[in-house]
């Protein structure tokens, strides 16, 4: 039982990096859009890919929580007391995004928009790099057992750490151009497409040079971890998740973004596996294994059943939900983002037939 709790929590990790990873990686285009005027298309196809599904996509976040706290309190405990300064600007963060995300679109003013805009595109580029610090201090075995055992800054603040959370920002930036690509195919825009398909190939290319150009910098501050991903089945993984970036690239360059999806969340399912697998049997690196990790047999039991149960629900309500979206059925009118601060002349009116 005690696996089957680990597998549910890499499965909901793996979910929350591929479509929660998406959503904060739109927040990195949208930063890098321009100015007003010259980044307002791609703000406003952020706007309109994001809105049907950037609440639901959370879910998974709370899904792994909750099974980590039940399936493995004592670790939860010793991460979390660790870690509290990285995990508590990841959640800030989470809430400044949300609110700028739901609000700009009401914003009375220019200056209100670029202030809402500019909160939106910071938080959705620190809670990643946050996020992926915390499991860089995890997979290096900085987070030992107990209350606050570890270091409150030097626990996350290493080069494993850094190297993981830059990584964590290419990844879902790559991720949201491939999907955004593909919602500009879909919604007719083919300037779009292009803009999304070449910032899709630059993320996709600098995401597999900072992986491999990151292994010295895991071999010689994370000697344990760098053992297991060059070793049988780490070194699967890692196998699979960089054929699976390679048959991204070459989808995205002729054109064929329904499977790109895939291939990109393959890959980053993949890397997901190689952590869990390269630190096997340990949940806490050389510290505590999974059977010493795990609760009582009743409450796993207890667990595991009511995971089922809710099962039958979330997964059909997602899986609906997102055929909905890639039919389009919940596609918004697109607009620009700086459209409603400007005066409509002729290009407004042919921007807003495209």
């Amino acid at each position: 039982m005690a696996e089957l709790s680990l597998a549910l929590i890499m499965l909901g990790l793996t979910a929350y990096a591929v479509f929660g990873g998406a959503d904060l990686g739109a927040g990195f285009w949208d930063l890098t859009a321009g100015g007003a005027a010259r980044g307002g298309r791609v703000r406003g196809m952020v706007q309109r890919s994001m809105s049907p599904v950037w609440e639901a996509n959370h879910v998974w976040l709370i899904f792994v929580l909750v099974i980590f706290w039940t399936a493995f309190p004592t670790v939860f405990g010793s991460v979390m007391s660790t870690l509290y300064i990285p995990l508590v600007l990841a959640g800030t963060g989470l809430i400044l995004r949300g609110v700028a995300f739901a609000v700009r679109g009401q914003a009375a003013t220019i200056a209100e928009a670029r202030a809402l805009g500019a909160m939106f595109a910071l938080s959705s580029i620190l809670v990643p790099f946050f996020l992926g610090a915390a499991i860089g201090a995890i997979a290096s075995g900085r987070v030992p057992l107990g209350n606050a055992a570890g270091e409150a800054f030097g626990s996350w603040l290493n080069p494993t750490s850094l190297f993981v959370g830059t990584l964590a920002i290419a990844i879902g930036a790559f991720l949201s151009a491939v999907f955004l690509a593909g919602d500009s195919v879909r919604a007719g825009f083919p300037d779009l497409q292009r803009a999304f398909r070449l910032r899709a190939l630059l993320a996709g290319a600098v995401s597999g040079a900072l992986a491999i150009g990151g292994l010295p910098i895991i071999r010689s501050d994370a000697p344990a971890l760098y053992d297991g991903l060059t070793s049988v089945p780490g070194v699967v993984a890692v196998a699979v998740s960089a054929a699976a970036g390679i048959a991204t690239l070459a989808l995205v360059l002729t054109q064929r973004f329904g499977p790109a999806r895939v291939t990109a969340s393959a890959a980053v399912a993949a890397i997901t596996a190689g952590w869990a697998l390269a630190q096997s049997p340990y949940v806490l690196p050389d510290t505590v294994t999974l059977e010493e990790a795990a609760a009582s047999d009743a409450t796993l039991a207890a667990l595991l059943a009511s995971v089922a149960a809710g099962m039958v629900l979330l997964v059909p309500s997602l899986v609906y939900l997102y055929r909905l979206v890639l039919r389009g059925t919940l596609d918004q009118e697109f607009e620009p983002l700086d459209q409603r601060f400007r005066p409509m002349d002729a290009g407004d009116d042919e921007d807003r037939r495209r």
